[in-house]
């Protein structure tokens, strides 16, 4: 088939990859210049790293050079990712600097593309199939301040986090960080090294995770396991779930708030008054939040100010510079505010027809499995799965869709799916107090929806290697074998290794059911 992607970043290169190992002609739009999504340069801050170790956030086929730190660097994710463009021969199927405009569904579940590139020229595709990869952290949001005016004419600065790149921006400036997430606390640290001033505004502190817990375990060996998920409670229940939701509650609370413990202690939370509300099992309910290093310190030694529990209320020019008014009544000098308050999903290319059919009243995306619109042909959407493990739920995702084009995947009615749909996302907001993204954000649960997708399928790696996953850090290197597995099964005269650069081993061959 003829498959258009939106989008060049991890879940649309993984996408196009599996896709033209099956067979598929694709074409991959993005309207930045570069593959990388949220790692391209033209929306990389200063102090942009990965949240996950870079083992974890491989794709399963390319490990990350080794000379990488643990946290790799936004420009060195951004390189990762080019080179798998290039191993995987994407690159040639890339249409950068090309913005889709509009996607129109036509017969038998066939999509019209309309895209713009740089210098303005439009151009109209037929595709057969089409898939949405635009990702779900694309469009910041920055608040409506009320004096926006004033406060730019007197020569201030509002911009969101994705629209800062050079730190030397802030030098010799008075700036305000507005938000408590990863984001907000990587930017203020390179920011506090050159500005006047620093203040971060936090309207909820949240609860920081040591990058190593007790100065010596790395956090992934508590909560990149299969263990450390099963931590929190899933819609269902399996296995030894079943006993630490049941029997073993008290030891599990304790397991999960130990951390938080830990954390007050390592970062004096207390002496600097930043202990969160709430316990460290809260985190479910938010996001998790990895600590930035250099930033506790920085509020220790008086060049980072978090200002908690508050809000910006408004911006304006006091006594002729620019300034921000706090919801306590401080003013502070503001020559520059960086917003570092999240992102809105959408899909604005889509006709009005189609976005109604794809959300549900509250705007939530019906996507069965976090892939499948239900009642919309020829429509996938990958990477609408964020997760402890992005790339790989992105890898596995767009396996599924590979199978599902070839018929593969036992798909229930309509109304089953849609049912299946509206109990996961009713099942979500009690997880998350309603914090999951419109449906798009699948934390703390990853390993579950990679379980899901590869049961329809009928595939897992072998069992003593999971087995491994319940005390080990989730590899997803052990998943390489996945893809030629199934390819296979769907064409019996591909080879074992016509999905990649190499077999998998041994111990990462999968089971096929």
């Amino acid at each position: 088939m003829r498959i258009a992607v939106i989008g060049a970043g991890v879940a649309g290169l993984a996408t196009a990859k599996v896709l033209m190992q099956a067979g598929h002609d694709v074409q991959v739009f993005d309207k930045s210049p570069d593959v990388g999504g949220v790692w391209s340069r033209t929306r990389r801050y200063p102090g942009l790293t990965t949240q996950s170790p870079k083992a974890q956030y491989a794709l399963s086929d390319l490990p990350m050079p080794r000379d990488y730190p643990e946290w790799p660097t936004g420009t060195q994710v951004q390189a990762y990712l080019a080179t798998y463009a290039a191993e995987f021969g994407i690159a040639g199927a890339l249409r950068l600097s090309t913005e889709v405009t509009s996607a129109r569904p036509g017969a038998d579940g066939t999509w019209t593309v309309e895209t713009r590139d740089s210098k303005g020229g439009t151009v109209q595709w037929d595709f057969d199939r089409l898939v949405i990869a635009n990702g779900v952290f694309c469009e910041p949001v920055v608040p409506s301040y009320p004096g926006v005016e004033e406060f730019t004419a007197a020569g201030g600065r509002l911009c969101a986090g994705t629209e800062f790149h050079d730190a030397e921006d802030a030098r010799g400036k008075h700036v305000l960080v507005v938000g408590y997430g990863k984001s907000a606390c990587d930017v203020t640290v390179p920011i506090s090294a050159v500005a006047a001033s620093t203040d971060v505004i936090a309207r909820q502190l949240l609860w920081k995770i040591p990058r190593k817990v007790g100065k010596v375990l790395n956090f992934k060996m508590l909560l990149m396991t299969r263990l450390g998920e099963a931590l929190f409670r899933y819609a269902r229940l399996r296995g030894i779930e079943k006993f630490l939701h049941g029997p073993g509650n008290g030891l599990r609370r304790r397991m999960v708030n130990s951390i938080g413990s830990v954390s007050v202690g390592q970062f004096g939370l207390k002496r600097l008054g930043l202990v969160p509300h709430g316990t460290m099992e809260d985190i479910v309910r938010g996001a998790i939040g990895l600590a930035t290093e250099g930033f506790f310190e920085g509020v220790a030694d008086g060049t980072i100010v978090v200002r908690r529990d508050r809000t910006v209320v408004r911006l304006l020019a006091a006594g002729g510079r620019p300034s921000a008014e706090l919801s306590d009544g401080t003013t502070l000098p503001a020559d520059l505010v960086v917003c570092a308050t999240g992102f809105t999903q959408g899909v604005p290319f889509l006709p009005a027809d189609v976005q109604e059919q794809l959300l549900d009243e509250r705007g939530n995306f019906m996507l069965y499995r976090q892939i499948l619109p239900v009642g919309i042909p020829g429509l996938y959407f990958n990477g609408y799965n964020s997760s402890f493990f992005s790339p790989l739920n992105a890898e596995m995702a767009a396996v599924w869709i590979a199978a599902d084009l070839a018929g593969a995947v036992p798909l229930p009615d309509v109304m089953t799916m849609r049912q299946a749909v509206v109990d996961q996302l009713a099942f979500m907001d009690a997880a998350t107090d309603g914090h999951h993204c419109r449906g798009t954000k699948i934390i703390p649960f990853s390993m579950h929806n990679v379980d899901e997708v590869l049961s329809d399928v009928g595939v897992d790696i072998k069992a003593r290697t999971r087995a491994a996953h319940w005390l080990n850090p989730v590899a997803p290197a052990a998943y390489r074998g996945i893809t030629a597995a199934v390819l296979a099964r769907l064409d019996p005269k591909r080879g074992p290794t016509d999905s990649g650069p190499a077999p998998a081993s041994d111990a990462q061959a999968p089971r096929v059911h």
